[in-house]
């Protein structure tokens, strides 16, 4: 009677570790999928990222900032982290096959920025979606980065806020 009492308990014990080992086996292959509420941004469509993109995920608003203090504070402008090429490497489609705008839930940039709850504002100046060059050259008479006849738009206005300030300062504007 002992001896089938402790077969018992040994198959029992048998059973148990295998259900977990199979639960633990059949848990791990759902881990490695990813959960629906994580964001899933699109592929990008373009050819080799700047960086690695597990390191672009970590280090790209760094990154991006660095860039535009080269450019906008030093003029250096390079390609590399530039936020043009990123735009037109990880643009999305629409159904009737145009880019969609910053504005659409399913721009690149958004699915992380809303899931973490980050405002995007590289797009209050910055296009969103790849330039149309029909457009470039509308585009560029408004642009404050753009030379024409070697002054650029951002020099004109200084120099107009530069003499008001003076005209301010020797206190002939109030």
């Amino acid at each position: 009677m002992k001896i089938v009492l402790i077969m018992q308990k040994l198959i029992m014990t048998l059973l148990g570790v295998a259900f977990i080992g199979v639960s633990l086996l059949a848990s791990a292959g759902q881990a490695s999928a990813q959960p629906e509420w994580m964001p899933n941004p699109p592929k990008a469509i373009g050819g080799q990222c700047d960086l690695d993109p597990k390191e672009m995920r970590k280090k790209h608003m760094v990154l991006l900032d660095h860039k535009r203090d080269q450019t906008m504070h030093d003029g250096i402008r390079t390609k590399k982290y530039s936020l043009k090429n990123c735009i037109a490497c990880h643009a999305v489609k629409d159904e009737s096959n145009k880019y969609v705008t910053v504005k659409d839930e399913r721009h690149f940039c958004r699915s992380c920025h809303d899931y973490t709850a980050v405002r995007i504002d590289c797009f209050d100046c910055h296009a969103s979606r790849p330039e149309d060059t029909m457009n470039k050259a509308a585009k560029a008479a408004g642009n404050p980065h753009v030379k024409s006849a070697g002054i650029s738009s951002i020099g004109k206005a200084s120099d107009t806020t530069v003499a008001t300030l003076r005209k301010f300062i020797a206190g002939e504007v109030k």
